[in-house]
């Protein structure tokens, strides 16, 4: 790449666009459903949410975003991929006027429970996918003083980022996984399925950074290294291994599953196994107050 190219905003973008493509083919391969993938999970991460760990995280981040000068009293955010109100509830609680966009149904189910303390005109629950969503149509154009997309699969492209910041008056809040998610057993999984071992890859954080740079935004960004760890059995991480490997778009087959059982009975003979997880993530707050500044300026 030459120096002409590193700040050729259209080569940045097609990049982007094609490696999302390349991911979303080898999903859809492997039978991969990210509208209802949630849906299996949404009471355990419903728990997770709002257990003291799950409050802790949620309060970091806010904590983050007030100090950057964000405000939530009286002011109207549009949460989007709120799922069970992991974050909506704590705006709301804040004092926002909070739009909520879930679309998979036991996540919403348990979201309108969670807000049920607060006041009808307070939170409203919009139960459609973004992608689907015509914000022109729904006049949704800078009607929210900040829009909040934490780790929700609908940020894809240089394009779906332009669809989010549409709907933002003063901030929009992205964070994204930076690599590929750690996952110890995996590590360990891995070889046996391709022969390799497994190699961290990057992810598009650095290519919303790169373009947001590029086109002029006013941003803060921070990254970070999150681990825990958990105790399942040998079914749970017989399930949860299969499942990523699927996501990868390696095979899934009866002869990976049995290899994956054989080792687990030998490496874990007390049927329980330890696995850590989590991985580098990146969030990232725009500014578009600055950004119109800066374009009267120019």
């Amino acid at each position: 790449m030459s120096m002409n190219d590193f700040y050729n905003e259209a080569i940045w973008e097609k990049a982007w666009k094609d490696q999302s493509e390349i991911m979303l083919k080898k999903m859809q391969k492997a039978g991969v459903d990210f509208s209802h993938s949630f849906d299996p999970k949404a009471k355990t991460f419903n728990e997770q949410s709002f257990s003291e760990e799950g409050r802790k995280r949620s309060r970091r981040i806010i904590n983050w975003l007030e100090g950057q000068g964000v405000g939530f009293e009286n002011t109207s955010v549009l949460d989007i991929g709120a799922a069970s109100g992991v974050f909506t509830v704590p705006f709301a609680e804040r004092g926002a006027r909070v739009t909520a966009l879930e679309s998979s149904p036991p996540l919403v189910e348990l979201l309108e429970e969670n807000i049920a303390k607060f006041a009808d005109d307070q939170v409203s629950i919009v139960h459609e996918p973004f992608e689907h969503i015509d914000v022109q149509d729904k006049g949704w154009g800078e009607a929210f003083d900040l829009v909040f997309v934490s780790m929700c699969p609908v940020i894809l492209d240089w394009e779906s980022v332009e669809k989010v910041l549409y709907c933002a008056r003063k901030y929009c809040y992205i964070s994204m996984p930076v690599t590929h998610n750690e996952h110890s057993l995996l590590q360990e999984i891995w070889p046996l399925i391709t022969g390799q071992s497994f190699k961290k890859k990057p992810l598009e954080m650095g290519y919303l950074l790169h373009l947001l740079y590029l086109k002029g935004y006013s941003y803060e960004s921070l990254v970070t290294r999150e681990m825990k760890t958990k105790e399942v059995t040998h079914e749970a991480a017989l399930q949860e291994v299969m499942t990523m490997l699927g996501h990868y778009g390696l095979s899934v087959d009866e002869k990976a599953v049995r290899t994956v059982a054989g080792y687990l009975e030998q490496a874990y003979p007390s049927g329980r196994v330890a696995v850590q997880e989590g991985g580098r993530f990146g969030k990232v707050l725009i500014r578009l107050q600055d950004q119109s500044m800066y374009s009267k300026e120019d």
